[in-house]
């Protein structure tokens, strides 16, 4: 939830007025780092390969 949350303001903002560029490199970091572990969960989350 957070994700899309993060994922709209960031549009939103680049749609509108863009915030100073502090906020708006700590907006893309935060998405970034949340993505990751997202994609970690998932992978920890797969079914292993067999070998």
């Amino acid at each position: 939830m957070e994700h899309a949350d993060l994922d709209a303001l960031i549009d939103r903002c680049g749609s509108d007025a863009v915030p100073d560029p502090l906020t708006w490199r700590r907006l893309k970091k935060r998405r970034l780092v949340l993505r990751d572990a997202l994609e970690r969960l998932e992978r920890e989350l797969q079914p292993q390969e067999p070998a």
